[in-house]
């Protein structure tokens, strides 16, 4: 059966409950570039002796699947990619962080917050008034 090719080309996707068993749903279709994934079985050399001159035939040896996709970096489709990369994401703590921060004044431009390890960075950000702050974060080695 010919491979699909170009804009008649599909790939559907799904997530493994337990590892080596095919999803029998929720399957995704999927937007890639290119992909030379294929499967191959190769032939293995009989090492048996005793059968006289003639070689006996070769055996199957075990099916492998390999090859590469190029995908797109999307906003719809590249959380599915990082998770099949990297694996499910891992949230720690349910309570979303909350609170204030009021300065006596504006920073100075490379003025730095450092809050719990993470240290923020005062930039220029070119506005001008009261409420003009712009704010890199870094996180440490």
């Amino acid at each position: 059966m010919a491979r699909a090719q170009g804009a008649r080309a599909q790939m559907a996707l799904a997530f493994e409950t337990v590892y080596g068993a095919p999803p029998g749903s929720g399957y995704t279709q999927m937007p890639f570039i290119t992909s030379s994934l294929a499967a191959e079985q190769p032939l293995l050399a009989s090492e048996l002796l005793g059968y006289g001159r003639d070689p006996r035939a070769p055996l199957l040896d075990a099916i492998t699947t390999d090859g590469d996709v190029e995908v797109p970096i999307d906003a719809v489709g590249f959380g599915f990619w990082l998770k099949a990369a990297f694996g499910a994401p891992t949230s720690v703590g349910s309570v979303a962080a909350t609170g204030a921060i009021t300065f006596s004044a504006q920073p100075l431009v490379n003025s730095t917050l450092t809050i719990n390890g993470i240290v923020f960075t005062f930039v220029a950000s070119g506005a001008t008034g009261p409420k003009s702050i712009s704010v890199q974060t870094s996180r440490p080695p």
